[in-house]
């Protein structure tokens, strides 16, 4: 049929043109910004997962880049540890030359007194200065805030680490389940029997005694004790109104490393007991144990560590706390928090205390404070107290040693490690959504040629569709 009103060929060849039209149009812009899906018509499934993706990568990103912050303060904190650490062996190395009072004068031991007061004042200078970004950061600025502790029980408490989540705050139960002892051996008698020539062991050294037939309990009692620093064993009376029932030698400290030896040499008897009056030559003290927060810990003498996934924490008991005791107290603030991965919630989160490193925090009530040992303190080298220094600046440079390898594994373990998962989770995150919102070159290059040919064969098929009806005028014409 020839028909001039409705040109059927020309409607097809023009839907035909629009439609390779349009995929051409697509083809160039998918070349021109390297997207295969550049609004949500071409492709709506795709860009939703694109974008969640996207909102990942961002989020692994930032997580990386909080990790990397993290290793940047604990280097800071770390290194300012380092220099600490250097001030605090050089006041051992004065303190021990002060101890050599046969060769060194009343002068020369008045200027390492001195020199010590200007290394811990160096250190409170250090731990009141050390910052990054504003941040304090061994001032106690980063340590966490304790309420209702009872030192009456609890010498110390020191919180490493505590994950709050939703909390305001983290209350601590810690009941004892076994007191911590020391090693005993006693000697019942209020002399000696015979001649002996007797070795004591302690967890320090040994030590040889001899005492002669008919030596009072209290020639005992006095030789042990002048012997107690080298041996880590010192008497007291089983009965200090009645010194003659006998005397108990003891471990100087309390725990399972403790322990009492006292062996008769050359065939000499020395007899001494157990508590329940078993002959014995050997003893070992006993650590404490508790429950803190449900949790069973065995300790180390009177010293109980707690490291759970919410909660690390140390506690030194007093010698005092009762078995079978409660002390409660509560964690209200404080510490760092280190948000490593991309959700905010507490798996992905670590937090860590760092206590003042400042010289009236060196140290604890036991022993003494590092800030004890400087001129006109309790324990200064001029007041004659070189050994009581010594047991503190040791203590001192064991905590400061301490944090600085919770920090060290802290990087190690945790941020180093954090950030090479991350790096790998980026690489998935990334892949995958390159694969759905990238586009493939290879591809869209072939679909450009093929369009460009459809819209040239289109665009001639629309022109012959248009010519068609012009054939009626030869009817005409006839």
């Amino acid at each position: 049929m020839a028909r001039i009103n409705t040109n059927v060929p020309a409607l097809v060849a023009q839907k035909n043109l629009r439609r390779a039209q349009g995929d051409l149009q697509i083809s160039l812009e998918r070349l021109s910004t390297g997207l295969r899906i550049n609004r949500g018509a071409d492709d709506p499934a795709g860009l939703i997962v694109s974008e969640n993706l996207r909102a990942e990568i961002a989020s692994v990103n930032q997580a990386i880049d909080n990790s990397q912050r993290a290793i940047n303060v604990v280097s800071t904190t770390e290194g300012a540890l380092n220099e600490v650490a250097s001030l605090l062996v050089d006041i051992q190395e004065l303190i021990l030359e002060a101890a050599n009072t046969g060769a060194v004068s009343d002068e020369e031991i008045r200027a390492n007194q001195l020199q010590i007061d200007s290394a811990i004042e160096s250190i409170t200078r250090i731990a009141n200065t050390t910052t990054f970004a504003g941040r304090a950061l061994l001032n106690g600025g980063l340590d966490y805030v304790l309420s209702g502790v009872d030192f009456a029980d609890l010498a110390s408490v020191r919180v490493h680490g505590a994950k709050f989540g939703t909390r305001t705050s983290i209350p601590v139960e810690v009941i004892l389940t076994q007191s911590a002892q020391k090693g005993e051996l006693q000697f019942r008698a209020s002399a000696v029997s015979s001649r002996a020539t007797v070795e004591i062991r302690g967890n320090r050294g040994v030590a040889t005694l001899t005492f002669e037939s008919a030596a009072s309990v209290q020639s005992v009692y006095q030789a042990i004790n002048d012997i107690s620093d080298a041996t880590g064993v010192e008497a007291v009376y089983l009965n200090s109104s009645n010194p003659g029932s006998g005397v108990a030698l003891r471990s100087v400290g309390y725990g399972s490393s403790q322990f009492v030896s006292v062996t008769p040499l050359g065939g000499d008897t020395f007899d001494v007991t157990d508590v329940n009056g078993a002959l014995v030559r050997f003893d070992a003290g006993q650590d404490a144990a508790a429950t803190i927060n449900g949790a069973l810990v065995i300790g180390r003498g009177l010293n109980l560590t707690l490291n759970s996934l919410t909660l690390d924490l140390e506690l030194n008991l007093q010698e005092t706390f009762p078995l079978s005791a409660t002390s409660r107290f509560d964690i209200t603030g404080g510490g760092a928090l280190f948000q490593l991965g991309p959700d905010i919630n507490s798996n992905q989160q670590e937090a860590l205390g760092v206590q003042s490193v400042a010289g009236s925090r060196l140290g604890d009530d036991i022993t003494g404070f590092l800030s004890q040992i400087v001129t006109g303190g309790d324990f200064s080298l001029v007041a004659g107290q070189a050994r009581r220094a010594q047991a503190i600046t040791d203590l001192a440079i064991t905590q400061v040693a301490q944090l600085r390898g919770r920090l060290g594994a802290f990087e190690r373990n945790t941020l180093q490690t954090n950030i090479n998962q991350l790096e790998i989770t980026m690489e998935n995150l990334t892949a995958s959504e390159s694969a759905i919102r990238d586009t493939d070159f290879a591809a869209e290059t072939s679909r450009l040629t093929r369009n460009q040919i459809l819209v040239n064969a289109g665009t001639s098929v629309l022109a012959l569709a248009n010519a068609t009806p012009q054939t009626v005028l030869a009817l005409l014409g006839g």
